[in-house]
């Protein structure tokens, strides 16, 4: 082989793999005295002498070139980190703080609790609406039990038990005077039927899927 053999001049063997090539390439390009322009341009020659032998080469189906080498913008761009689309990810930090991945069991125990408090707030007969006063207080004990239990945190648990309690009620009387005025047709509830059942699933949401 003659002095100008672009792998004498990298250090490798014409067997060498692309990895290998790259890496001698960089090796000499980091030595000192490589930095003056003869010394940069030689290796550089080399190496892409050796690329354009690689190519030469696939083309008369001699060797298979890596798609890294026929196309080395590839390598750039797989190196580069990947995006997580993850919705929770993307959140804020406050609101991943307040999300909760519950189990099965964390949602359908409450779930199973409010199903029957909404049931007897349904069905049962009120008499000046003790019941729904008494489906409440034991709503807002389970509410506060269940966001408890997973935190520890009491104060915070009957915070967010409060909040879910005055949205509920609100929410419930503006959503059955909007529907009164549609004159939809609903299974004979009055206001304090309905807001009640809508109270009771907003604390089944937040006692099973906030912490």
């Amino acid at each position: 082989m003659s002095d100008q053999n672009p792998y004498e001049k990298l250090g490798v063997s014409e067997d060498a793999s692309f990895d290998e090539i790259q890496d001698a390439r960089n090796r000499l390009l980091e030595q000192p005295g490589s930095g003056d322009g003869n010394g940069l341009e030689l290796i550089e020659a080399a190496y892409d002498a050796i690329l354009m032998e690689r190519l030469r080469m696939r083309q008369e189906g001699k060797i298979k070139v890596p798609e890294r080498i026929r196309f080395p913008e590839m390598r750039v761009q797989s190196s580069l980190p990947k995006e997580n689309s993850s919705p929770r990810e993307q959140s804020p930090a406050w609101l991943q703080r307040m999300l909760d991945q519950p189990t099965l069991s964390d949602v359908l125990l409450p779930g199973a609790w409010y199903l029957g408090l909404s049931a007897i707030s349904v069905f049962y007969p009120a008499v000046n609406d003790q019941i729904l006063q008494m489906a409440l207080v034991v709503g807002i004990g389970i509410s506060i039990y269940f966001l408890n239990r997973k935190e520890s945190k009491f104060g915070r648990a009957v915070l967010f038990t409060l909040v879910s309690l005055i949205i509920g009620l609100v929410a419930g009387g503006l959503i059955y005077t909007s529907l009164l005025l549609q004159q939809v047709p609903f299974i004979n509830l009055n206001s304090n039927q309905f807001s009640t059942v809508l109270t009771f699933i907003l604390m089944w949401l937040i006692s099973s899927f906030l912490r």
